[in-house]
C-alpha cells in the first residue's frame, strides 16, 4: 500500500548558494523552530484556558447566568475560526514569521484587556477580539513544521508542537488557580500577568524563527540536505507546475470529511476547555486550590497523546508508505474512542472517578489531533497548505463558536451535564464515521 506525492521533490540547489552565512551553526536546528513554535503556543492556550477557571468568580461579581457565561466564552470563536482561514493564507502570502508574531501580539494585549471588562457587552468585546489574534497559531505552525521538516517526519513534528495546546491548558489551570488564590481572588491579575508574558514570547518568536531552513544561517548543509532529500522529503513546489487554486482542494471530500471529524474532536475540546472548571466546582463542589491538579490531569494526558500520535503516525507510515491511509485510521479509531468514553462522564459519583475518565478521554481524543493537520498535508500542494490547513482549522472550530453556548444553555434549562456530554460525543462518533469513507485526492499536487 504505496502513496507517492509528484510534489516531493528536490529543492533547487541554487538555494544553498543564496543562503546567509554564520560562522556558528547549530546542528537539528529545526528542533529549536520546533521547541519556539511549541512555547508560543503553550502561551496560546494557556491564555484561552484562564476564562473557565475564572469564569466561577465571574459569574458570581456579575451575576451572570450560564446561558450567559456561555455566550460570552463563544464569542471568543466568532472572530477565532475565520481568523484561522485568514492566518493561514496570510502565512502562504507572508511567512510564518510575520504573520505568528503579529497574532501573538494581539492575543496578548487582549488578554490583558480582559481585566478592564466590565459588563456583558464589554467581555463580548474582548472575546471576539481576543479570538481574533488566537485564530492564526494552527495553520501557521502547520506552514511553519511544514516548511522545516520532511514528510516522513511531518506528523511527529505537528505532535510534539501541537502537544504544547493542551501542556498550556495544564499548564494555565492551576497557575491560573495559583495567582487568583494569592490575589485573594481578585480575577483581574492572571489576565494582566499572562499578556504580559506573552508579549515577551513575542519577541522570542520573531528573533528565532525564519520561513525556511534555506533562510536561516544556523542551519548546517547536512540538516538542508535532510529536510530537503530522501523518500517522503521536503515537498517542494514545482516551477513547471503550477499549483491547483486553492478551490480546487477545499471540495475535495478527504478535506471535507477530515474537517467534519474535526469539528467533533473541536466540541469535546471547547466544551471541556469552557465548562469542565465549573462542571467540577458545581458536581464534585472542588475548590481553587483542588481545582489546579483536578483541572490540569487530563490536559497533560492530552499533551501526552498528541505527541505519541504524531511519532506512532510516522512510525507506521515509514512502514506502510501510505500517508493518508495510516493518518486517516488513526483519527478515525482514536476520535470514536475518545468520545465513547465521554459518555458516562457525567454519572461518576468522585471527582477521583471524574477526573481519571476525563484523562483518558482527552488521552484518547489528542491521540487523534496530530492526524488532521498531517491528512491536510497529505492531500494538498505544498504551496497551499497553510490555507487549506486554515480552512480545515476553520470547519472545526465553528464548534468553538456553537459549543460552549449550546453546553451553557442545555445545563441551565435542562438541568444535565448527562446531556450535554452525550451530545458532544454524538457529534466526534458522526464525525469519525464520516472520515472513515474518505479517499485521498486522487490530485495531490
Amino acid at each position: 500500500m504505496n502513496e507517492t506525492s509528484s510534489s516531493a521533490v528536490k529543492a533547487s540547489p541554487g538555494a544553498a548558494r543564496t543562503r546567509p552565512v554564520s560562522g556558528f551553526q547549530i546542528p537539528r536546528f529545526r528542533f529549536i523552530i520546533l521547541g519556539t513554535n511549541a512555547l508560543v503556543l503553550v502561551l496560546n492556550y494557556g491564555d484561552r484556558a484562564a476564562i473557565g477557571v475564572a469564569a466561577p468568580l465571574i459569574i458570581h461579581e456579575f451575576g451572570f447566568s450560564k446561558g450567559a457565561m456561555g455566550l460570552i466564552l463563544s464569542a471568543f470563536a466568532l472572530s477565532y475560526a475565520p481568523a484561522c482561514f485568514g492566518g493561514g493564507w496570510l502565512a502562504d502570502k507572508l511567512g510564518p514569521r510575520k504573520v505568528m508574531a503579529l497574532a501573538a501580539v494581539l492575543w496578548s494585549g487582549f488578554t490583558a484587556a480582559t481585566a478592564l471588562c466590565f459588563n456583558f457587552p464589554t467581555f463580548i468585546l474582548q472575546r471576539v477580539l481576543f479570538g481574533l489574534g488566537e485564530g492564526p497559531q494552527g495553520a501557521v505552525t502547520a506552514r511553519t513544521m511544514g516548511n522545516w521538516f520532511p514528510q516522513r517526519e511531518y506528523a511527529s513534528a505537528i505532535g510534539l508542537t501541537f502537544a504544547a495546546n493542551p501542556l498550556g491548558a495544564a499548564i494555565g489551570t492551576p497557575l491560573v488557580a495559583w495567582v487568583l488564590v494569592t490575589a485573594n481572588n481578585n480575577w483581574r491579575v492572571p489576565f494582566l500577568v499572562l499578556g504580559g508574558l506573552g508579549l515577551l514570547i513575542a519577541l522570542v518568536w520573531y528573533a528565532v524563527i525564519r520561513d525556511t531552513p534555506a533562510q536561516h544561517p544556523l542551519v548546517t548543509e547536512d540538516e538542508l540536505r535532510h529536510i530537503t532529500q530522501g523518500e517522503f522529503g521536503l515537498r517542494v513546489a514545482r516551477s513547471d507546475q503550477p499549483a491547483p487554486p486553492l478551490r480546487h482542494y477545499l471540495v475535495q471530500p478527504a478535506v471535507w470529511g477530515n474537517a467534519l471529524a474535526f469539528f467533533g474532536f473541536s466540541w469535546i475540546l471547547f466544551m471541556f476547555l469552557s465548562w469542565y472548571p465549573v462542571f467540577l466546582v458545581e458536581q464534585h463542589h472542588v475548590n481553587l486550590k483542588d481545582l489546579a491538579w483536578a483541572g490540569s490531569l487530563p490536559w497533560i494526558a492530552g499533551s501526552v497523546g498528541t505527541a505519541l500520535g504524531g511519532l506512532l503516525s510516522d512510525w507506521i507510515v515509514r512502514r506502510t508508505h501510505a500517508p493518508f491511509s495510516t493518518r486517516k485510521w488513526i483519527a478515525v479509531a482514536c476520535l470514536a474512542s475518545g468520545a465513547f468514553l465521554c459518555i458516562p462522564l457525567a454519572s461518576v459519583q468522585t471527582t477521583g472517578s471524574a477526573v481519571a475518565l476525563l484523562t483518558a478521554a482527552l488521552l484518547m481524543l489528542y491521540l487523534s489531533n496530530a492526524q488532521f493537520f498531517a491528512l491536510v498535508e497529505a492531500s494538498v500542494q505544498p504551496t497551499r497548505l497553510g490555507a487549506a490547513t486554515g480552512f480545515v482549522h476553520f470547519c472545526a472550530n465553528c464548534a468553538a463558536i456553537i459549543a460552549p453556548a449550546v453546553t451553557g444553555f442545555v445545563v441551565q434549562s435542562l438541568k444535565s451535564w448527562t446531556l450535554a456530554f452525550g451530545l458532544a460525543a454524538a457529534l466526534a462518533l458522526s464525525g469519525a464515521l464520516v472520515l472513515a469513507f474518505a479517499r485521498k485526492p486522487r490530485i495531490a499536487a
